[in-house]
């Protein structure tokens, strides 16, 4: 055997230390808390937008009326006119037109939105023209 004799040994102590807190852990409520009890120096910044960039000027000036175009006052009487003439009910009407009926109700309260596609459709099953001159 080898080693007879005194035994010693040749260890370094070890030291485990925490780590140095992150910026964020910095911000935190309790250790902005814990600064001020202990009496350190804390700065403070605000941070503030520029309340009136150059976008948000452009649409405060903006003037033009968005909405939509409706159904014409003339347009809606005449599809009404038409469809009772022809005595079909709304339902009826849609189903022709293969649209559903909330859209015949839609163009006869002047709500929807004029697609020329549907007028076209209507013309045709009503056999009148409901744009411009009859």
């Amino acid at each position: 055997m080898a080693g007879i004799g005194p035994l010693s040994q040749d260890w370094e102590p070890v030291v485990l230390r925490k780590k140095a807190p992150t910026a964020a852990a910095k911000k935190d409520e309790k250790a902005v808390n814990a600064a001020r009890r202990s009496g350190a120096e804390i700065e403070t910044l605000k941070k503030c937008k520029a309340i009136h960039s150059l976008n948000t000027r452009k649409l405060d000036e903006e003037t033009e009326n968005l909405t939509h175009e409706k159904v014409p006052l003339e347009l809606k009487k005449n599809i009404m006119q038409a469809r009772m003439d022809k005595k079909f009910t709304q339902a009826q009407l849609a189903q022709l037109i293969n649209e559903k009926p909330q859209v015949i109700q839609e163009y006869e309260s002047g709500k929807a939105i004029p697609n020329q596609q549907i007028i076209i459709k209507l013309e045709r099953v009503l056999g009148t023209k409901l744009r411009g001159k009859k």
